[in-house]
């Protein structure tokens, strides 16, 4: 934070998830957005519109296809999809050097791209439920547990506390954590067991209780916890069999009536970002010689809809 008292917060790559930050944040800090031109053109004529769980509410706040030059941010939140990570951090690289920047996205590998550009990288979790309702009105319908906040891959630090107690006093439920690549692995749980599911049969989360449903998805968890070990990773539950009791009775409830964004991209004709999700316990898995048939069969699942669709990058 400035000398001043004042936080400049840059959101990169912001589409529902980024947006809805922008919105909350704009009431305590200064916020840029960095998005779409149809999401910059609407926002810019009547406003943004966030409607849902995190209060009903039109705003406008700062944004554009590209940062103002010369301005200077105190911090960079990437919430684009997984697959533009990259391509984020190349078109930024000189402004996020040397710059916190913190990760609010799915799947695993994004914290070790953007550790390429910079050394400041914080990793963070958000299990929300964001749904387009118009260019620039995005419902956020369910909420999984607290956003969560740590230096990448752990510990805590003076910087992350700030970006805590900021989003706190946006009304958002957000809490630190000393080891947040645990907590990302843990979200990954999440997303692979219900996220390619969700989207290969058209259903809500809720669904996805069904017996046949969840006999795949504790396939699914099982091969994730051995890649875990092998990668050096102490998820949060110390077996499948706690988590899968954690997922059926508090997470799937909590976002039951939630569609996978998976199944939102499959439906726009987009890359999804199965190879930060599945796609990722797949590589891993075989890196380490982990048979993993269960995520290779949805990767390969999804990436065949993929192409039914059309879908380019």
């Amino acid at each position: 934070m400035r000398d001043d008292g004042t936080m400049k917060v840059g959101i990169l790559g912001a589409g529902a998830v980024g947006l809805s930050l922008a919105a909350r944040l704009s009431k305590v800090v200064q916020v840029y957005a960095v998005a779409r031109t149809r999401h910059v053109a609407r926002i810019r004529d009547e406003g943004f519109s966030l409607s849902g769980i995190w209060g009903e509410e039109s705003c406008t706040f700062r944004c554009g296809e590209n940062l103002p030059e010369n301005e200077q941010f105190d911090y960079f939140l990437i919430t684009a999809k997984s697959v533009d990570t990259r391509q984020i951090c190349d078109q930024f690289a000189d402004v996020i050097a040397g710059r916190e920047v913190v990760s609010l996205q799915n799947g695993i590998g994004n914290e070790e791209i953007i550790a390429e550009y910079t050394d400041r990288v914080i990793g963070g979790m958000i299990i929300t439920g964001f749904e387009w309702r118009g260019e620039a009105s995005v419902h956020v319908s369910v909420e999984g547990g607290p956003i969560r906040l740590g230096r990448y891959p752990e510990g805590m630090d003076r910087a992350v506390f700030e970006l805590v107690n900021v989003l706190r006093s946006a009304g958002l439920n957000v809490e630190g954590s000393q080891n947040i690549r645990s907590d990302l692995w843990g979200k990954a749980l999440y997303n692979c067991a219900l996220n390619p599911l969700g989207a290969l049969m058209g259903v809500n989360y809720g669904a996805l209780s069904d017996p046949h449903a969840w006999e795949i998805i504790t396939e699914i968890v099982s091969e994730i916890f051995s890649v875990a070990s092998a990668e050096g990773v102490d998820l949060p539950w110390e077996s499948p069999e706690a988590y899968l009791d954690y997922l059926e009775g508090t997470q799937l409830p909590a976002t039951a009536g939630h569609h996978s964004s998976m199944l939102q991209d499959l439906r726009r004709g987009r890359i999804t970002e199965i190879g930060f999700l599945n796609g990722a316990i797949m590589e891993r898995g075989q890196a380490h010689a982990i048979p993993v048939p269960f995520n290779t069969i949805l990767t390969n699942l999804i990436r065949f809809k993929e192409s039914l669709g059309g879908a380019a990058e």
